[in-house]
């Protein structure tokens, strides 16, 4: 059977729509392999930033150098705002948007089973496959057919079943889209506007997703706070919501643990944070995602984001007060807003100083085209070397807040799950493990991937990353801390 590879770029919805096509690819017979052997390479992008735009094209030339007989697609955000550029790049077979995103696989299946180099063709399975006599027909010349509009009629995949496999903590994602129009965001152009996996589909995910024997599952969107509110009402029913389907899902299924991924400050309401006050540290983690961008309320106001420092700040707490102090905190911090002055950089010091984070996502500020930030930065675009200084800044903040963090939970025990242990980490003899709260941790012991257990934490080794024994067992050696200089968000 032909070979295919993906290689995945962006955030963790933009990896659940890879995982997605990986799974349809292999239910249909084919292998996964390297990029350099591939016959189909599927390059799921990323177009958040300039950056994410330059890695996708490294990517794309270098496997066209090194497989030139590979047929490479080229989806996710990258795909869906500028095609044509895609689309005329030396190797790339098909250019596939994210609204038409459920076709990728079909596509991809019909690129595998094209005649190879040598004249011979290569049986297709039975199904109903895009044929490459229409890959040819679609495209115009001298570059691949596109598959991109702004209907979005296409843009959910049906997914292959969710089991344990390659990743022992998959995304589901339940949600895509996004309407609200931030001024840095390309979101709205790249994905269209929110749309929710319905209920009844997640619901047969997650049972499925047991039966294979999963511990702990995901759940990811764009937007994932807005899930539901697209879906039509159903008489004498409430309107569907995010708090009502994690509820449904921990009280009418045997899910030993759900996670909720990123999820908009003002969207974290009552029934939502109720839930981490009910089962949060047993089935529920006590892990909040909450993007901040910005600490300053000049910048969010031009950032056109719905909500003021001190409402960000009042949301924790009442994250706090329901998950207790276990509860690790994430954000995303955007530095170097058009405008935005050293005062205004302070204030966002200020207010991540004051909050008890666990981690940090930082980027510089990327103007994207045809966005409200693409005109504020041409009028008042902030000097490469300061938000250079800024970034420094904000790093060492960040690794001072998680050390602080991690350092609570020594001598103590927690929850956690065995991951697929990296070869050179299992040579000496230890597991790599999350907790419940979000904490990556090794474990003293080879130990399979995919097992809950509880662990106590014995110490922070030179990575920034936790050690930890099996509860119960003793302790190999006394408890050493082992400072380090390497900022801890990158362990995150």
């Amino acid at each position: 059977m032909p070979e295919f590879h993906i290689e995945h770029f962006g955030c963790r919805a933009a990896r659940a729509d890879g995982e997605a096509v990986g799974g349809r690819l292999r239910a249909a017979g084919l292998d996964e392999g390297h990029p350099s052997a591939a016959d189909v390479v599927v390059v799921n992008t990323c177009s958040v930033t300039a950056e994410a735009d330059r890695a996708a094209r490294a990517f794309i030339r270098r496997t066209h150098r090194l497989n030139p007989e590979a047929r490479i697609v080229v989806t996710g955000c990258y795909a869906q705002r500028a095609p044509e550029e895609l689309a005329a790049m030396p190797g790339v077979a098909a250019v596939v948007g994210n609204s038409h995103k459920a076709l990728a696989p079909e596509i991809a299946l019909g690129l595998a089973h094209q005649p190879d180099p040598s004249g011979d063709a290569i049986p297709a399975p039975h199904s109903n496959l895009v044929t490459l006599q229409s890959l040819l027909a679609a495209g115009a010349p001298g570059s691949a057919p596109i598959w991109a509009d702004d209907n979005f009629a296409h843009s959910f995949i049906e997914e292959a079943q969710l089991v344990p496999g390659e990743q022992t903590r998959p995304n589901l994602k339940i949600q895509e889209g996004c309407g609200n129009r931030c001024t840095f965001c390309v979101i709205p152009q790249t994905r269209g506007a929110s749309k929710s996996l319905p209920r009844a589909a997640v619901m047969r995910q997650v049972e499925g997703f047991i039966a294979a024997g999963g511990n702990e599952l995901v759940l990811s969107g764009i937007n994932l706070g807005r899930w539901g509110w697209d879906l039509p009402a159903s008489e004498g029913q409430p309107r569907a919501t995010l708090a009502g389907l994690t509820r449904q899902i921990l009280q009418n299924t045997q899910l030993s643990r759900l996670r909720l991924s990123s999820i908009e400050p003002m969207d974290w309401n009552a029934d939502l944070i109720a839930l981490l006050a009910e089962f949060g540290g047993t089935r529920l983690a006590r892990h909040a995602h909450l993007p901040l961008q910005s600490g300053s309320d000049a910048v969010l106001r031009r950032m056109h984001r719905r909500y003021r420092p001190w409402h960000y700040a009042q949301k924790v707490e009442t994250l706090l007060k329901a998950a207790g102090p276990e509860l690790t905190l994430g954000a995303d911090v955007m530095v170097g807003f058009p405008g935005e002055t050293d005062a205004e950089f302070e204030e966002t010091v200020a207010l991540i100083r004051a909050l008890p984070f666990g981690y940090l996502h930082l980027f510089p500020f990327s103007p994207r085209p045809e966005t409200r930030g693409w005109a504020l930065h041409a009028a008042s675009p902030v000097a490469p070397q300061a938000v250079e200084e800024r970034m420094v800044a904000l790093r060492t903040l960040a690794a001072e807040k998680s050390k602080i963090h991690r350092l609570r939970f020594i001598g103590r025990e927690l929850d956690a799950i065995t991951l697929h242990t990296p070869p050179a980490l299992a040579r000496k003899n230890r597991t790599s493990a999350l907790t419940e709260n979000f904490l990556p941790v090794e474990i003293d012991g080879l130990l399979p991937a995919n097992r809950l257990l509880r662990v106590r934490i014995s110490g922070l080794n030179a990575e920034g990353t936790l050690e930890a024994i099996e509860a119960g067992m003793p302790s190999p050696s006394p408890e050493v801390l082992i400072h380090s200089s390497r900022p801890l968000w990158q362990s995150v």
